[in-house]
């Protein structure tokens, strides 16, 4: 099973995008995003996960998978 981390990284490569082009997108700090994708972070807040999702063009629920 893989992390939220690993698929947001996914998603983000898949769209070409760089960490800091999500950061922008998203309004989620840089800090939370890198220890998110980095695996430190297992379980962002719903708000944080949703921010993600919006810039990802993705449902929150497919970042959990």
């Amino acid at each position: 099973m893989t992390t939220i981390g690993e698929n947001i990284k996914k998603y983000r490569n898949k769209l070409g995008i760089t960490q800091d082009d999500l950061v922008y997108k998203s309004g989620v700090k840089h800090t939370n995003l890198t220890e998110i994708e980095g695996g430190f972070v297992q379980k962002p807040s719903v708000q944080t996960a949703a921010k993600i999702a919006k810039a990802l063009g993705v449902p929150k629920e497919d970042l959990a998978k």
